[in-house]
């Protein structure tokens, strides 16, 4: 399996960024995932290359112009036909562990940094372009986002992580928080390792972590905790 990714931006040299080292660097070297990026302000069409103008309807800000924006997506688009449009917008859906291996299922995705107040409302629905959330926090512009998502997809990729476990028993993946990990030290600052984790009970062990993966999930995300109720009739 390989992984397109094609990020739409008017700053192409913050990629590939922190993308280009550790596990992902090296499955971007080995082929297993490929990265290009487009300047948006290379599809302006006038003398000043204009990628944004004032607000309709008066305001702070500048707004990134639909006309300049729906070039490069057509323009990204084909060349990498058949993948989703995300732009990267705190007015998105927050982006999900189960839409990223959505993503990586279909094989790439066109991402779309926003700057500066936004993105003309009508590029949305004039070129079929999902808008993702990273997090209920406004950045300078979608460009951090793009980098977290796109790490969030290439770590799914075969044989990019190592294990084939490590991406299934970890925080999301079945809807609920991970459970806590612990090493060697078996003692530390007066706190040890539970005992049943020593025990070497795989089901004991087991039975564990699950236990903690639904109390944390409970307590730190209850949103998290009665989504995974209603799509699992036994947890209580």
């Amino acid at each position: 399996m390989t992984f397109s990714a094609t990020v739409l931006t008017l700053y192409p040299e913050m990629f590939p960024g922190p993308l280009g080292l550790s596990l992902a660097g090296r499955a971007l070297e080995e082929g297993a995932w490929s990265l290009d990026t487009v300047q948006i302000r290379d599809f302006a069409t006038d003398k000043h290359r204009t990628v944004d103008d004032t607000p309709a309807g008066g305001g702070a800000g500048m707004v990134l112009k639909a006309d300049v924006l729906a070039a490069a997506i057509d323009h990204a688009r084909a060349a990498n036909p058949g993948v989703p449009v995300l732009a990267m917008t705190p007015r998105g859906k927050p982006i999900t562990q189960a839409r990223v291996r959505e993503l990586v299922a279909g094989g790439g995705a066109i991402l779309l940094c926003g700057r500066f107040e936004g993105f003309d409302e009508r590029i949305f629905a004039g070129r079929q372009v999902e808008e993702v959330s990273l997090a209920d926090i406004v950045l300078s512009g979608g460009e951090p986002a793009a980098l977290a998502i796109l790490d969030a997809c290439v770590r799914l990729l075969p044989g990019v992580m190592g294990s084939g476990h490590s991406g299934v028993e970890e925080s999301f993946e079945g809807g609920l928080l991970e459970y806590p990990q612990y090493t060697r030290p078996v003692e530390w600052e007066g706190e040890a390792i539970p005992d049943v984790l020593r025990s070497g009970d795989h089901a004991k062990i087991a039975a564990w972590r699950k236990a903690r993966a639904e109390a944390d999930t409970r307590a730190r995300r209850p949103d998290l905790w009665d989504r995974a109720k209603a799509s699992k009739p036994g947890l209580e």
